[in-house]
């Protein structure tokens, strides 16, 4: 595996990979109309790519495919991360946190995290600040405000 820095040539992959892995992954925790409405077909990729090129967007390769992504910005807040749902459990989310938390040695880190994501960041040195419930599309989600120090 690589990690490499993104390209606006990847995002078509990368929503794919987004919408699979909520989809998938997150189905336990919540239910088909929140995944829905946090992960669509009709995501902006134009937005998304300005996004990812706005921050400090790493991405995961494995034999020619993208198996995973994360993004932080300039202030330590860890936007997106997601693995491929085939290649869950594999050490990619922790290589693709220590890249990006390298790159900002002096933290702190923030993250919003899912149900699904909260134990990996537990894990990982961060704490809960807060629960929260947040709209999509008009749909109410669970996620938490998580620190690192």
């Amino acid at each position: 595996m690589i990690i490499r820095e993104y390209d606006s040539k990847d995002i078509g992959e990368m929503t794919e990979l987004f919408y699979d892995t909520v989809h998938k992954i997150c189905s336990k925790d919540y239910t088909k109309e929140q995944l829905d409405a946090w992960s669509s077909k009709d995501i902006d990729r134009d937005a998304w790519d300005l996004s990812f090129l706005g921050h400090h967007t790493l991405v995961a390769v494995k034999d020619g495919m993208i198996v995973g992504f994360g993004d932080m910005d300039n202030t330590g807040y860890l936007d997106r991360l997601f693995i491929h749902k085939d290649y869950q459990g594999q050490g990619i989310a922790t290589a693709l946190c220590n890249r990006l938390e390298a790159d900002f040695p002096d933290g702190p880190f923030t993250t919003h995290a899912s149900i699904t994501a909260k134990p990996f960041f537990e894990s990982r040195g961060y704490r809960v600040i807060k629960e929260q419930q947040v709209e999509r599309k008009g749909v109410i989600l669970t996620n938490y405000v998580m620190k690192k120090f």
